[in-house]
């Protein structure tokens, strides 16, 4: 045990951040070596406060830096001013920012100015191609490069780590996500849709919202769901619409007249674990569904090029689909019609972690003051 607590701060814009720092924000806040202050900069503000509602968690500080449309450049920006004023104010000796985006970059950054060390959650994820995801494949190696203390999901996100020549020290701790993922499961999470019968129907469930699906491959992906739609007449789509326009639009114009399509307002978390555990397939260009869906048992098909966790494919639990629609169906086809392909992806073991994560990054940052 620590002298006296340590005043830490734990900085977050998004819903994916809340969930997987939620489980590290409550061993933080219990832990009477820490005095623990959570900063929300409002990157997101309707799916963020779910999450904190979900796990109980109450900012100590909020930006509200969310307008309609916002760019990159106005993320950063009003991240970055407004956490250099709460940094000076506070003197926080250590922050923590979990993942890859603007929100984690800018809070980093706005610490690496004062001088404070930065504690990385969920470091060395890479794709090796910097506009895919875009912009966080860059968000994550700039990050790599101002942290002191790098909590690695994997052996391969060490090993990045290493060959990326960071300084600090560098842990492989596993993904929180599982940990707050197992957490609710626990409490037997269900998903209510109305004129939905999850059991008369193999459910699929997806998500769409990466930025570089925006326009033509969005268009390929929704006519991928309907023609595997019209070749399994025993499957129904679930699909919870991501807030932006851009993604929402194009999706309601394609799929909204299907009867077997269900277009959702985003789930709170407990309902969206709840989706999971009770669909058969998994559809998405979600990072972390990739880690999430294996620890329910649930086959993932990756709407995307890359992935920055080949080890999910590797693992047998994700296959790389792209967003081509006649891939997409292809792929889908085989697991839908093929029982043994199924199984195999069903039954595959996680690679990201056994829900310990948080307790290990806690038993880290107490041993870097120590």
């Amino acid at each position: 045990m620590l002298n006296t607590p340590i005043q830490i701060a734990i900085i977050l814009g998004t819903r994916p951040e809340a969930i997987k720092l939620a489980p590290v924000i409550q061993l933080f806040q219990n832990s009477l070596d820490f005095k623990t202050l959570v900063i929300l900069t409002g990157q997101h503000r309707e799916m963020i406060a779910q999450v904190m509602k979900l796990f109980n968690i109450y900012p100590n500080q909020d930006l509200a830096i969310m307008q309609s449309r916002q760019t990159l450049t106005d993320i950063m920006c009003r991240s970055l001013q407004g956490l250099e004023e709460l940094f000076l104010q506070l003197q926080p000796k250590l922050i923590l920012v979990q993942g890859d985006t603007s929100t984690t970059f800018a809070a980093a950054l706005a610490a690496f100015y004062q001088k404070i060390p930065v504690g990385h959650v969920e470091a060395g994820l890479r794709t090796n191609d910097l506009f895919n995801p875009y912009p966080e494949e860059v968000n994550r190696r700039l990050i790599s490069q101002i942290a002191q203390l790098h909590f690695a999901p994997t052996t391969l996100a060490m090993e990045n780590l290493q060959k990326s020549g960071v300084v600090g020290e560098v842990h492989q701790t596993g993904n929180t996500v599982i940990d707050a993922l197992l957490k609710v499961a626990k409490s037997q999470a269900i998903c209510h849709i109305n004129g939905l019968d999850w059991f008369k129907y193999r459910v699929i469930l997806a998500t769409v919202h990466r930025r570089e699906n925006w326009g033509e491959p969005l268009k390929e992906i929704a006519q991928g769901f309907l023609q595997i739609l019209d070749k399994f007449p025993d499957t129904a789509l679930v699909l919870p619409l991501h807030k932006n326009p851009t993604v929402r639009e194009p999706l309601k114009e394609i799929l909204g007249s299907h009867p077997r399509v269900f277009l959702q307002e985003p789930f709170d978390y407990s309902e969206f674990v709840g989706a999971i555990r009770n669909c058969y397939l998994i559809l998405t260009d979600s990072g972390g569904l990739q880690e999430e869906a294996p620890s329910l048992g649930k086959p993932v098909l990756v709407l995307r090029e890359t992935t920055e966790r080949p080890e999910a494919v590797m693992a047998g639990t994700a296959k790389l689909v792209g967003t081509n629609t006649s891939n997409i169906v292809a792929t889908a086809a085989e697991l839908l019609s093929d029982d043994a392909k199924y199984k195999k992806m069903a039954m595959a073991i996680n690679p990201f972690g056994d829900g310990h994560a948080s307790e290990r990054i806690l038993k880290i940052v107490r041993a870097y003051f120590s």
